[in-house]
């Protein structure tokens, strides 16, 4: 895959560049990029666009949007749930996407659904920028409550999201985690063989 902007949203990327690299990189959470990101529509007078989530969430999300942000024009669509769009599926999207026109799409279809689904169809869809933010769609609409600034700051905000959901979130911070930590653990081996040499 390939993005403009990739942001270290998550603690397992920041100590992964610390250990590979000696980078000191700090966490900026899907979250955060979103507050930042309407307060600055905000101030231009722009748009954004919400695809995924229930419709339900979507309608919690514009309201709040527009309490807080009120210069913001927004909309957003809840696409149907399942594995795999269909062609007419995507079509839909991109057009609710494409005939508002957004300055910002904001992409909620959990990982990595969201983020190959952007790529596919990044080229079709009208829009200044497109941001993958999964989890954020639920903190923001208020359906679920993001861990405190307490377990933020000490990298442990994973550890309460899969304790308030570990049927959905076990494969991945537990089956996945390991396949990714053996893939940084033999980069690791890789460059210290490189250097060795």
């Amino acid at each position: 895959m390939s993005s403009d902007v990739l942001l270290p949203d998550g603690i397992s990327i920041v100590l992964s560049a610390k250990f590979l690299s000696g980078n000191n990189l700090s966490k900026i959470a899907g979250a955060d990029l979103h507050e930042f990101a309407l307060k600055y529509l905000n101030n231009v007078y722009g748009s954004c666009f919400y695809l995924g989530s229930m419709n339900e969430t979507i309608e919690a999300i514009a309201g709040k949007v527009a309490e807080e942000f009120p210069n913001v024009r927004v909309s957003g669509y809840s696409p149907p749930f399942k594995d795999q769009f269909t062609e007419e599926d995507n079509r839909i999207m991109i057009q609710k996407v494409n005939e508002f026109g957004p300055d910002v799409l904001f992409v909620g279809m959990t990982a990595p659904k969201q983020e190959k689904w952007v790529f596919q169809n990044k080229d079709r869809i009208q829009a200044t920028y497109i941001c993958s933010i999964g989890a954020v769609f639920d903190f923001y609409s208020g359906k679920v409550e993001r861990p405190n600034e307490f377990w933020v700051k000490y990298g442990l905000e994973w550890f309460i999201r899969f304790v308030k959901e570990p049927r959905r979130l076990w494969r991945r911070y537990f089956l996945y985690g390991a396949v990714y930590l053996k893939h940084i653990a033999l980069k690791k081996l890789h460059n210290l063989t490189i250097s060795l040499n």
